[in-house]
C-alpha cells in the first residue's frame, strides 16, 4: 500500500503528465483538425517519417495498434496524398510506407512544433534535467 502522503504526491505527477502532454500535443492537433485527420494519423505520420519503407505491419508494432484500427487513418492519409503505399519487391504482399512530398511537409511541420518546445524547455531547464527527463520517459515506456 502507497503511504497517503505519497499518493498525493502520485497524483500530482500524473496531473502534471496529463497537463505537458495536452500543451504537447495541442499545436500539432489543431493543424490536423483544419485538415479533417487527428491525432492517430500524426503517429503514423512521424514513424513513417523516421523509417521510410516501413512495412504496415511492423508500422502495427511500433504503434502497438491493431490492424483494424491502423487501416482506417492509413487509407485515409494514402487518399489525402500523404502516405504512398508500394508493393516490396521482395514479397509482393508486403506493403512498404513512404511519405509523399504532401506528407513530408505536413510531418515537419507538425513535430516542428514539438521540437520547438522540447528546444526551448530542455534550454531553460539545462542538460541534467533533460537527461533526467528522458531517463524517466524512457523507465515509463518500458513499463507498459
Amino acid at each position: 500500500m502507497i503511504d497517503p502522503k505519497r499518493q498525493a504526491e502520485l497524483r500530482e505527477a500524473i496531473e502534471v503528465f496529463f497537463f505537458a502532454y495536452r500543451a504537447f500535443t495541442t499545436p500539432p492537433d489543431r493543424i490536423l483538425a483544419e485538415r479533417g485527420l487527428g491525432r492517430v494519423h500524426h503517429r503514423i505520420l512521424y514513424f513513417v517519417a523516421r523509417t521510410p519503407g516501413i512495412a504496415v505491419n511492423a508500422l502495427l508494432g511500433v504503434l502497438g495498434v491493431s490492424k483494424q484500427a491502423l487501416n482506417a487513418p492509413l487509407r485515409e492519409l494514402v487518399e489525402k496524398g500523404l502516405v504512398a503505399a508500394t508493393p516490396a519487391g521482395h514479397d509482393r504482399r508486403v506493403k512498404q510506407l513512404v511519405l509523399t512530398d504532401a506528407g513530408v511537409a505536413l510531418e515537419a511541420e507538425l513535430s516542428g512544433t514539438q521540437m520547438e518546445m522540447l528546444e526551448k524547455v530542455f534550454a531553460e531547464a539545462g542538460k541534467e534535467a533533460e537527461g533526467a527527463w528522458r531517463g524517466v520517459m524512457d523507465q515509463v515506456s518500458r513499463d507498459t
